[in-house]
């Protein structure tokens, strides 16, 4: 938890510096990082774009977005307006194509390295991005897991000794975290 929930929250307030009444688009928003990214923008007052993949729509809703968007659909994303900042988890064409979503003098921060067709974009910064754990936002995001408004899905619960399943499960790409237990 302490990885995944820092890196989104970071993503918003360091690498996107994201200020109230924005408009952030999160890539990836189903995803641990993503939703946390989600929460961290909700949380400093802006509007957010939750973009998953298209089988992700309707799960999504419950992330707490003001909007929910596929963005492994190309008339969707086209539908979608330009934005301040792309807090961006994901890679390949779609992070290059999210990138053409951001306004000039917007940010493009990403926890996945800046997409090959940066440089197309000189009036987008890029923030290629990696956290730094910091305890207070640690505590911060602890305490909201904690009282229900972050949540990190669990997928498998399973005994420390069952460890080498559970790093199997991840490979496979199971649909949330795997949590070992003692």
């Amino acid at each position: 938890m302490p990885l995944v929930t820092t890196t989104g929250a970071e993503l918003i307030l360091v690498a996107g510096g994201v200020k109230a009444r924005q408009t952030v688009l999160v890539s990836g928003a189903s995803g641990a990082v993503g939703r946390s990214a989600v929460f961290t923008a909700k949380e400093r007052g802006a509007k957010v774009i939750a973009g998953v993949r298209k089988s992700q729509m309707e799960a999504a809703k419950s992330l707490g977005a003001d909007q929910v968007a596929a963005i492994d659909d190309e008339d969707a994303l086209n539908r979608i307006d330009p934005v301040d900042v792309v807090a961006n988890t994901v890679r390949g064409a779609t992070a290059g194509r999210l990138i053409g979503k951001v306004k000039p003098g917007g940010v493009f921060a990403s926890v996945t390295g800046a997409p090959d067709n940066a440089k197309d974009f000189p009036a987008v910064r890029v923030a290629a991005f990696v956290s730094k754990q910091d305890a207070k936002t640690i505590l911060h995001m602890a305490e909201a897991v904690s009282a229900g408004k972050l949540v990190i899905p669990i997928e498998r619960k399973l005994p420390l000794k069952d460890a080498a399943a559970g790093h199997a499960a991840v490979e496979k790409g199971v649909g949330g975290k795997v949590l070992l237990l003692p």
